[in-house]
C-alpha cells in the first residue's frame, strides 16, 4: 500500500477511536489517542487533554450528555505531521428552559496530528462550528428561548452555547465557524505548521 494512504488510514482510525472511546466513557483507552502535549479546544473547555478528560468525567457524573458522530475526512500528510478535517456533529441533550431538548451542531474537527514514538497522535483539536439547531425531544412540546441571550452567541453554535451556559459552562465566543477571519486564521496556522513551523496555540 502507498505509504501516504497507509498514514491516512491510520489517522482516520485514530479519529474514529477518539469519538467511540470518548462517548463510551472508555477513558483509559481514550487517553491513548493523545500526544503527551495534546490540547482540546471546545466551546466549553480549552486546555490539556488530561484536564479535558477530568472535567468530562465530572460532567458525566452530573448528567451532562454530549455525543459525537463522524462523517468523511480529508487528511494532508507531510512527513511526521498531518492536518485532518473531519465532518462531525455534536449532539447535546438537556433541559432548555425546563423542556428536554436535543441540540445538534454540525461542523468539522480540524486536527493537528503528529507521529510520536512511531504512532500517530492527536496534538491539537480545534472544532469548526458551522450551524446548529435545537429540538424538543417531544415533538409536541415547545421551548421559549430568551431572544436577547440567544443573539449574544455566535451564529455557528448559538444554540449549543445557549444550552451550555444554562447548565453553568462558560462558553468561548470566538471559535472558528464556516466563514470569517477566525477560520481563515486557523487554516493559515495549519498550513504553516504542516510546512514545518511551530504550532501557535
Amino acid at each position: 500500500m502507498d505509504e501516504t494512504l497507509n498514514d491516512e488510514l491510520l489517522i482516520r482510525r485514530l479519529l474514529e477511536r477518539w469519538a467511540v472511546w470518548r462517548d463510551a466513557g472508555d477513558w483509559e483507552r481514550f487517553a491513548t489517542v493523545w500526544h503527551p502535549d495534546g490540547v482540546m479546544m471546545a466551546t466549553w473547555f480549552q486546555g490539556p487533554f488530561a484536564e479535558f478528560i477530568r472535567v468530562t468525567q465530572e460532567g458525566w457524573a452530573k448528567g451532562v450528555s454530549i455525543l459525537h458522530f463522524l462523517g468523511g475526512s480529508a487528511i494532508e500528510v507531510q512527513g511526521d505531521r498531518a492536518i485532518a478535517q473531519t465532518k462531525m456533529t455534536i449532539s447535546q441533550r438537556g433541559l432548555v428552559e425546563g423542556v428536554p431538548c436535543d441540540v445538534v451542531c454540525t461542523g468539522r474537527f480540524y486536527d493537528f496530528v503528529v507521529r510520536h514514538e512511531g504512532e500517530w497522535k492527536l496534538l491539537h483539536r480545534q472544532p469548526i462550528y458551522e450551524k446548529d439547531r435545537i429540538d424538543p425531544i417531544d415533538p409536541a412540546a415547545t421551548v421559549q428561548l430568551d431572544p436577547d441571550a440567544l443573539a449574544r452567541f455566535p451564529e455557528g453554535y448559538r444554540h449549543l452555547a445557549y444550552i451550555q451556559t444554562r447548565i453553568g459552562y462558560q462558553v468561548k465566543l470566538d471559535m472558528p465557524m464556516l466563514k470569517g477571519e477566525a477560520v481563515q486564521a486557523l487554516y493559515r496556522r495549519g498550513a504553516a505548521w504542516l510546512a514545518g513551523g511551530a504550532l501557535e496555540r
